[in-house]
């Protein structure tokens, strides 16, 4: 089980980053605001990280975190793409609830399997 929530958390973060740096026509549009897309997207990459990596949660959050505040740098690289500070916190608000979420996930299921 834990290698499969493993592959979702990378999985997850890699299609993020295509996402997120590539053309503007790969990212997906709900009709939602963009700012909650993005705290949704990286809360969901946060949980599965958190629950990938229960025993290395600072791994997990390094990780999360360089790839939030990073994939956010690396659209300013691109012509038709821009990072802004508002959808970086956006992003990294997302990406704490979903570490917080996961983290406490992982420890309730431990808890129960023994």
């Amino acid at each position: 089980m834990n290698r499969i929530v493993i592959l979702a958390a990378w999985l997850a973060l890699i299609v993020i980053a295509i996402v997120t740096v590539g053309p503007i026509d790969l990212r997906p549009v709900s009709g939602a605001p963009p700012q909650f897309e993005r705290a949704v997207a990286f809360l969901i990459v946060g949980y599965l990280f958190a629950l990938a990596y229960p025993k290395h949660i600072w791994w997990a959050v390094l990780v999360v975190v360089c790839a939030t505040f990073g994939l956010e740098l690396l659209q300013n690289l691109r012509p038709d793409r821009h990072g802004r500070e508002a959808d970086a916190l956006a992003k990294f608000a997302g990406a704490a609830v979903g570490l917080a979420l996961g983290w406490l996930s992982a420890r309730i299921m431990a808890r129960r399997a023994g």
